[in-house]
C-alpha cells in the first residue's frame, strides 16, 4: 500500500516566516467585506487567488514561473485597490518581498520598475480624485516597499556567500586532508626507502660473511635489528607528527649509510647550518635523504660529496656524485617530486644536471630575523 503524500503549504527551510506574512491579508478582507453582490465573490476570489499566487511563490522560487506568480500577485493588488479601497496597497510588501529574491540583475531592475508602476497609478488616481492629505501618510510607506527589495536581495546574496563560503571551507578542509595524507606517504616512502636500502646493503654483506666469517656476519645481523627498530620508532614519529629532522641528525645517517654502500663520501658544511629555521631544516633533511637514497639506488657512484652553505639570506645544498648520471628523470618517480613539492612550501627550488655523474642543487630562502629574542624596543 502506498503511504499518502503529505501536502505541504511551504517548503520546511522558510520555517514559519510565510505564514506570520498571512496576518496581513486580514485587513484586504475587512475591505472587501464592504463591497455587495458579485463585486463581493469576485473580491474573494481575487484574495483566495492571491492566497495561491503567494504559496506557488515560496514552492517554485527557482522556476521561470515565478515572474508568472509575482504578475498575478501585482495585478490583484492594482484591482483591489482600484476598484475596492486605496489602503490594499499595502498589499505591495508582499510583492516587494519576493522580488529581491530575483539573483538576475536585469529580472530584479524589470520587476522593480513595473512594482513601481502597479503601486503609483492608484495612488495617483486616488490623489486626484481626494484631498491631498487623505492619501499623503502612505507615501513613507511606498518608499519603504521600493528600498524593500534591495535588502532582501542583500540579505539573500549573504546567505548564498556564507554557503559557498562553508562549501569552500568544506572543500579546503578534504584538500588539507588529502595534503596531510599524500605528505605522510612521501615521508613514509622516503623513511622507509633510506632504511630500506641499508638493510638490503646489510643483508648482503651477511649473506657474504657467513661463510668465512659468521662472527662478524652475527654483528652485522645485531646492527640490522638495531636498524630495523629505529626504522619502526621512525614511521611512528611521522604518522604522529612528532618528529623534526634536523640537518646535522640527517648528516649523521647519511653517513653510515654511504659507508654500508661502499661509498667515499666527502662533507663540507656550514657551521652556521643549525641557525636555519626548524621548518627548512626538516624539508632539507628529508631531500637529502631522498637524494642519497638515488645515490645508492640508481647512480652506481664509488664518490658522493655533500656541500651546504648560507649565502646571502639563502642556503644552498649541492650533492654530486661520480655514477652513471641519470638521464630518464622519471626513474626517481615520486622521490623527485617529492622533493619539489616539499620545497614549494619555503619557496625553494631544485635543478637537477647528468653529465659526468649526477649534480643536485637546492636552493632555499631564509627569512633573517630583525631581531633578537628579548630585545626590547
Amino acid at each position: 500500500m502506498k503511504a499518502k503524500k503529505k501536502i505541504v503549504l511551504f517548503p520546511a527551510r522558510y520555517g514559519f516566516f510565510p505564514y506570520m506574512f498571512l496576518v496581513y491579508l486580514i485587513l484586504p478582507a475587512f475591505y472587501i467585506a464592504q463591497a455587495k453582490g458579485v463585486k463581493l465573490v469576485v473580491g474573494y476570489l481575487l484574495l483566495a487567488l492571491f492566497l495561491v499566487s503567494y504559496r506557488q511563490l515560496y514552492m517554485y522560487m527557482d522556476k521561470k514561473i515565478y515572474t508568472l506568480w509575482i504578475g498575478v500577485q501585482m495585478g490583484i493588488i492594482f484591482l483591489l485597490s482600484i476598484f475596492y479601497n486605496p489602503n490594499i496597497l499595502f498589499m505591495g510588501f508582499f510583492p516587494a518581498n519576493f522580488i529581491g529574491y530575483y539573483t538576475n540583475k536585469r529580472h530584479f531592475y524589470q520587476a522593480l520598475v513595473v512594482f513601481a508602476v502597479m503601486q503609483t497609478i492608484p495612488l495617483v488616481y486616488y490623489l486626484g480624485n481626494a484631498p491631498i492629505g487623505s492619501m499623503i501618510y502612505y507615501l513613507p510607506f511606498f518608499v519603504i516597499m521600493l528600498m524593500s527589495p534591495f535588502g532582501i536581495r542583500s540579505m539573500n546574496r549573504r546567505m548564498d556567500l556564507e554557503k559557498q563560503l562553508d562549501v569552500a571551507n568544506e572543500q579546503i578542509n578534504q584538500l588539507v586532508k588529502r595534503e596531510e595524507r599524500m605528505r605522510i606517504a612521501r615521508d613514509l616512502h622516503d623513511t622507509l626507502g633510506h632504511t630500506l636500502s641499508l638493510l638490503t646493503l646489510k643483508s648482503q654483506l651477511v649473506g657474504k660473511l657467513a661463510v668465512h666469517k659468521p662472527e662478524q656476519a652475527q654483528l652485522e645481523a645485531k646492527e640490522m635489528e638495531k636498524i630495523s627498530r629505529s626504522a619502526l620508532k621512525q614511521v611512528r614519529e611521522l604518522v604522529s607528527d612528532m618528529r623534526a629532522i634536523t640537518i646535522a641528525e640527517e648528516l649523521v645517517e647519511v653517513q653510515t649509510i654511504l659507508e654500508a654502500a661502499d661509498i667515499a663520501f666527502s662533507m663540507d658544511v656550514d657551521k652556521k647550518v643549525s641557525e636555519i629555521p626548524h621548518l627548512t631544516q626538516n624539508i632539507l633533511s628529508l631531500c637529502l635523504k631522498e637524494a642519497i637514497n638515488n645515490v645508492i639506488k640508481h647512480s652506481g657512484a664509488k664518490d658522493c660529496s655533500i656541500k651546504i652553505f648560507l649565502k646571502q639570506g639563502k642556503v644552498e645544498v649541492a650533492i654530486s656524485d661520480n655514477g652513471i648520471g641519470i638521464f630518464d628523470q622519471s626513474l626517481l618517480g615520486n622521490g623527485l617530486n617529492g622533493m619539489k613539492e616539499r620545497l614549494q612550501l619555503v619557496e625553494g627550488e631544485l635543478s637537477l644536471t647528468s653529465d659526468y655523474g649526477t649534480l643536485l642543487e637546492i636552493t632555499v630562502p631564509i627569512i633573517v630575523k630583525e631581531r633578537k629574542e628579548g630585545m626590547a624596543f
